[in-house]
């Protein structure tokens, strides 16, 4: 069963097009946008808010760990996670599972963008210190598991970019971590944190590299 998501501004073309695809596979009209793939939407005034509270219900869930406490950051302070530091887990099944939710959960989460890029560094040989920091990040998701993002209109649409960096974040290779969002009008459009490819012997020079990164998602 494949799911199909038709938006535009002319009612009756959309219309025209169901019927078409009606025709040719029979198909079912669920109505108004309320949940896709795992996505909620929520129309609200102001405009379209797209959440993943039930998919972190699910989460908390079915993570193997009793969260009992909730954080206010999505790392711990002044974190520095090393890949020699703790001791190996015996089975990283189920860190690696984690990891991978949570990269799904930032679909609609930009604030965990930074953290999943951090704790997805360790998913080859992770350790007793990244499945603490990862279990800290649970906990700040289950405080905080109704934000979301909200897709508000504008009468004048404009493309913009905003990039940042952690200049030699990563203590054992020295590299900078870059970070970026692209709003269309108010609305967030795309966004990322990424480790850099190279070392920058500045932070003149990671700066240039984090705005070419910005730069070439726009183009």
């Amino acid at each position: 069963m494949d799911d199909i998501l038709l938006t535009g501004s002319d009612c009756k073309e959309i219309q025209h097009v169901k019927q078409c695809l009606n025709e040719k596979f029979g198909i079912k009209d669920l109505g108004s946008l309320h949940y896709f793939l795992g996505i909620e939407v929520q129309h609200t005034p102001l405009g379209v808010i797209l959440s993943q509270q039930k998919f972190t219900r699910e989460l908390h869930r079915d993570c193997g760990f009793l969260i009992k406490r909730q954080a206010s950051t999505p790392l711990p302070l002044n974190c520095k996670l090393l890949p020699e530091e703790g001791t190996l887990l015996g089975d990283p099944t189920q860190y690696r599972a984690l990891i991978g939710k949570l990269n799904f959960l930032t679909n609609t989460r930009l604030d965990l963008c930074f953290t999943v890029q951090t704790l997805s560094q360790f998913l080859q040989h992770p350790r007793t210190t990244h499945l603490q920091a990862l279990l800290h990040t649970l906990a700040y998701i289950q405080g905080t598991s109704t934000q979301g993002i909200l897709l508000s209109g504008a009468d004048h649409l404009r493309l913009q970019a905003f990039s940042d960096l952690d200049w030699a974040t990563c203590p054992s290779s020295r590299r900078s971590v870059t970070g970026y969002l692209m709003l269309l009008g108010s609305a967030p459009l795309s966004w990322k944190s990424k480790k850099q490819s190279t070392v920058s012997h500045s932070s003149s020079e990671v700066e240039y590299r984090a705005i070419a990164q910005a730069a070439s998602e726009i183009t």
